[in-house]
């Protein structure tokens, strides 16, 4: 069964991040939902262990990509080079080619490197000297962002943050768990003892019964009344139809991973500070932290 094969994915991703099972049900929901991944914290915080147990325990071909304030699009996307031996120009793939690309501290990259991104992430393709190459299927990107206060960091724009289904923040560990750290024991499973759970096979026939999880008239009602309640705030920017769509992608896989065949307005509610809060911005450019959860306060589900 593909959900207990996930469940299986899941609880050793737990076993590697020691304490944070939410985060790991997002990361994991924003995968079930053919979504891309933003994660936004601090240095050291684990962000790149859990894209890495995510690519080891689904059996994805995975490649990290450390994005630097120097770094130029050609660098992700690959280049052409002339080869005199055909006399034409041959692609040579960049390192976006792979089913699982973390894109490591993106937010140090510049603009027109960051855009480089855009294309991939939404068609599943990139365009090189007017040629267009497909990417590997399935194709997702864990991005992982530094607080935007800190130096040498550049502000992502709208369009992408919108590219990006879901935001997860892993947070500091539990004083128990940073004692031990200290002590020097373990504190979980090491990335190399990580084994594949699931195959590729598995993994599709997951997301394809995510995607016939069935929502009623009027939980799509409850969803269109959130993002609604977004648009009609004067001092945020609302959410965008691609918004609306994505929220009920990952209530679906949210209500895939209880063993539901159906939406109930929980599963909106679990994941709608993950779908929105990175979209919602302040008119004074500050990132809505909390607006999703006065949003939710605003609007009662109907039963």
């Amino acid at each position: 069964m593909p959900q207990t094969a996930i469940q299986q994915v899941i609880s050793q991703i737990e076993s590697v991040l020691l304490g944070k099972p939410l985060q790991v049900r997002l990361a994991m929901t924003c995968i079930l939902a053919k979504g891309h991944l933003l994660i936004e914290d601090l240095p050291g915080m684990g962000k790149t262990s859990l894209s890495h147990a995510l690519a080891q325990s689904l059996g994805l071909s995975y490649q990290r990509i450390q994005f630097t304030s120097d770094m130029l699009p050609a660098d992700i996307l690959g280049v052409s080079i002339f080869n005199k031996e055909q006399s034409q120009f041959v692609f040579h793939p960049g390192p976006i080619f792979k089913q699982m690309v973390l894109a490591d501290e993106i937010n140090r990259a510049s603009p027109k490197t960051q855009s480089a991104l855009l294309e991939a992430m939404a068609e599943q393709q990139i365009t090189v000297d007017g040629i267009t190459h497909a990417l590997p299927k399935p194709f997702f990107v864990i991005a992982t962002q530094n607080p935007t206060d800190q130096s040498g960091t550049f502000l992502l724009p709208e369009s992408q943050l919108d590219r990006f289904m879901m935001r997860v923040s892993i947070g500091y560990p539990t004083p128990d768990s940073e004692l031990a750290m200290l002590r020097g024991q373990p504190l979980g499973t090491d990335l190399q003892s990580v084994i594949q759970c699931v195959d590729l096979v598995t993994l599709t026939k997951a997301q394809e019964q995510v995607a016939q999880i069935s929502a009623s008239d009027a939980l799509l009602q409850y969803i269109l009344a959130l993002v609604n309640d977004s648009r009609e705030q004067a001092e945020i920017y609302g959410l965008s139809p691609r918004a609306t769509k994505a929220l009920l992608h990952a209530a679906k896989a949210w209500a895939f991973l209880e063993g539901r065949r159906y939406i109930v307005p929980e599963d909106v509610q679990a994941v709608f500070p993950s779908v929105a809060e990175h979209r919602i911005r302040h008119s004074s450019q500050l990132q809505g932290e909390t607006m999703s959860d006065k949003i939710l306060s605003r609007i009662n589900p109907i039963r």
